[in-house]
């Protein structure tokens, strides 16, 4: 048992109910998914995609209050590599997202780089590699979404790296902190993902702790990601393999991640997701039961 992480909120999200879309017939109801979020624990929850909880300010933020619950963030997508053509498409999405997490008294705005492979058919849509023109284009367009989003929304917006995506290695996660304004734009530290793409997390939020505004609890599991690297299968088929597993049966070793995070002196959430697109919807509410356990072990 470690000390109390009193700078840790922790919370979970529909991507723990094997969320990844609007509307899907394999995934859980949104009702049912706040109904179990309450019940395994949490106070704290993030949007999920677009439109998969109720978009009216009104009617979300009731059904959220009366179950005990907060909002922690909402999540977009976006490819502000590609420049300022990419602008309109991108700000369309977010708007929508940042109005409605600010509706409902969230502070933070989640974006994660588009894909350069389909994340279901393995199908490549642009090189995996940017070049120094389009990195350019990256940390330009990320920081005028920071000070846009923080400007029209008072939202902190926190890049997150994301495996099959231009960040997502230490090189490529390094090399953007490194090409961006601290003041414009943090870092959500999904631990998974960056365990995913070969990435030390306790390394990083020591190296790069200024940067670091979130956090994303998740664990691989070593033996699955090894055999996804040797076949080159993308995220989606190696998220149905269980390449995220439940805590603390992967890595990265959590208790270290927290008490490093907590070492900062601030406020941090770290809301758990495991990847489980699709599953039985009997699944995940005993796992979030179990993994709220093990993060109150680890003093969180």
């Amino acid at each position: 048992m470690s000390s109390a992480l009193d700078r840790i909120r922790v919370g979970s999200a529909p991507d723990s109910w094997g969320v990844w879309f609007p509307d899907d017939p394999r995934q859980v109801p949104w009702e049912r998914f706040l109904d179990e979020v309450a019940e395994a624990g949490y106070a704290w929850i993030e949007l999920g995609p677009y439109g998969y909880l109720p978009t009216d300010p009104s009617r979300l933020a009731d059904e959220v209050a009366r179950r005990g619950l907060r909002v922690s963030a909402g999540t977009v997508f976006c490819g502000l590599h590609r420049g300022p053509a990419a602008w309109d498409e991108a700000w369309e999405q977010v708007r929508r997202v940042a109005a409605l997490a600010r509706a409902v008294d969230a502070r933070h705005l989640v974006v994660i780089p588009s894909f350069w492979r389909d994340d279901r058919t393995a199908e490549i849509l642009e090189p995996p590699e940017l070049t120094a023109r389009q990195w350019t284009h990256l940390a330009r367009g990320m920081e005028r979404l920071g000070r846009e989003v923080r400007d029209a929304y008072g939202l902190e917006v926190v890049v997150h790296p994301h495996a099959d995506t231009h960040i997502d290695t230490e090189e490529h996660v390094t090399r953007f902190l490194d090409a961006t304004d601290p003041g414009l734009v943090g870092l959500c530290l999904d631990t998974g993902h960056y365990a995913y793409c070969g990435g030390d997390s306790v390394e990083l939020i020591e190296t790069y702790g200024e940067r670091l505004g979130y956090l994303h609890l998740k664990q691989v599991d070593p033996e699955i990601l090894a055999g996804i690297r040797a076949e080159g299968v993308p995220f989606g088929p190696a998220v149905a393999r269980g390449v995220m597993c439940e805590p603390p049966s992967g890595v990265p070793d959590l208790g270290p991640v927290l008490t490093a995070a907590q070492g900062l002196g601030i406020d941090l959430f770290a809301i758990v997701e495991q990847d489980m697109y699709p599953c039985d919807p009997e699944a995940p509410l005993p796992i979030a039961v179990r993994t709220r356990r093990f993060l109150r072990s680890c003093g969180a």
